[in-house]
């Protein structure tokens, strides 16, 4: 967790959302995959995995005055953090999340957490309910996909961090080839009922935490706040088709409600009974 997300949203609607002062979302940037990303980057995508490139808010000074102001850009950045001093980017996949109870301490996340601090924009994010009851094929709990929004409509700002990665074998640094942009997602315990879906959750801030987070100059010990457990009601979370479970799959579908008929010892998340047999 979180692993698959919908970032559903055109780069327009987020600059106009997030405030952003630089959309840079059009600029070419290194990708870490072997085939061109489908959708395109910076195009509505359903079924956002890792290693995509997405969109991310983010705030830094203008490059030719490093002293003022930090101004709001929107980026595509790769989905799996690729710290600076890694010797290649192979490791990202795995760095998809980082959790809350140790971001602060772990080496990979810590320099960032201190000035590079990120939104990463979403309709909401997938998770996948091993059923109490029901066995797949292999004779595994049955896993059921369920999608989580915010109830009130809003983008879900999830809490990320990113970091630029060095391609030593490029000579010029000016080559947009040369660096690898890339962000991950921090996460906390789910918290009551959501964790009838998954034990953990991305940690989505609010429009008025936005600034404080994304400013630069404001250090680790005093953005930690923003990252407490918060009080439960801002999400819904229901369960949709099996499709998305294929990052293969794309389009609005995916966040169709699945039919009762299909559900097979799923348990709902509000109540805790358990829907199918």
């Amino acid at each position: 967790m979180c692993g698959r997300y919908a970032a559903t949203a055109n780069p327009d609607e987020l600059v106009e959302e997030f405030g952003v002062d630089d959309d840079r979302s059009g600029q070419p940037g290194r990708s870490v995959l072997a085939a061109p990303q489908d959708p395109p980057p910076g195009r509505p995508d359903h079924n956002m995995a890792p290693t995509k490139q997405a969109p991310v808010v983010l705030a830094r000074p203008p490059r030719e005055d490093r002293l003022a102001p930090a101004r709001r850009q929107l980026r595509l950045l790769t989905w799996g953090l690729v710290p600076s001093w890694s010797k290649d980017p192979r490791g990202g996949a795995r760095m998809i999340n980082a959790r809350v109870e140790s971001v602060a301490d772990k080496p990979a996340f810590a320099r960032a957490l201190a000035s590079r601090r990120c939104l990463v924009p979403a309709h909401g994010w997938y998770e996948w309910q091993a059923s109490p009851t029901a066995l797949d094929a292999r004779g595994k709990p049955r896993k059921q996909p369920f999608f989580t929004t915010r109830v009130d409509g809003a983008s879900t700002a999830m809490a990320g961090l990113y970091e630029f990665w060095r391609d030593p074998a490029v000579a010029d640094p000016d080559d947009p080839l040369a660096w690898l942009s890339t962000f991950t997602v921090i996460t906390g315990p789910a918290e009551p009922g959501l964790d009838r879906i998954h034990d953990r959750q991305p940690l989505v801030l609010e429009r008025e935490e936005w600034a404080h987070w994304l400013d630069p100059a404001t250090g680790a010990a005093d953005v930690l706040g923003l990252l407490e457990r918060r009080p439960p009601g801002r999400f819904t979370a229901y369960p949709v088709s099996t499709a998305v479970s294929s990052n293969r799959s794309n389009g609005p579908h995916l966040l169709d409600p699945a039919p009762v008929d299909d559900l097979v010892g799923v348990v709902d998340p509000v109540t805790g009974e358990v829907i199918g047999t």
